[in-house]
């Protein structure tokens, strides 16, 4: 008896085994953001609000939720377009103008804000 029991345990070992193997690695959630990325916006935020713990908790409160509303990618974008349009010039006017470059700042802008009332 007891070793029909330890055959079923070892058959169910292996064919959890089978099927953890045969899944690919963990998904990691679209809005998961790089860790030198929350690093960056931290540091950032309390350059500009002042330089102490409750401020850094602040901080990391508001890059949560700008995570939480927002796909990486979209934040990777709209920082891109308004780190360009930075430069000013005639150069960077497609970024000033552009519809659906606009609209990724936006979205962003709208993040930060919900951010700033949640966290601040």
């Amino acid at each position: 008896m007891s070793k029909r029991i330890l055959a079923a345990c070892c058959a169910a070992l292996i064919a959890s085994a089978v099927t953890a193997a045969a899944n690919p690695a963990v998904k990691l959630p679209e809005n998961d953001y790089p860790t030198a990325a929350r690093a960056d916006y931290v540091f950032a935020c309390m350059q500009t609000n002042g330089q102490n713990r409750m401020v850094l908790d602040k901080c990391a409160c508001s890059i949560d939720t700008i995570a939480s509303l927002l796909p990486y990618s979209e934040y990777e974008a709209a920082e891109t377009i308004m780190s360009v349009r930075q430069k000013g010039g005639e150069n960077v006017a497609m970024f000033n103008s552009f519809a659906p470059l606009l609209e990724k700042v936006k979205n962003l802008k709208r993040a930060q804000v919900e951010a700033e009332l949640r966290c601040f």
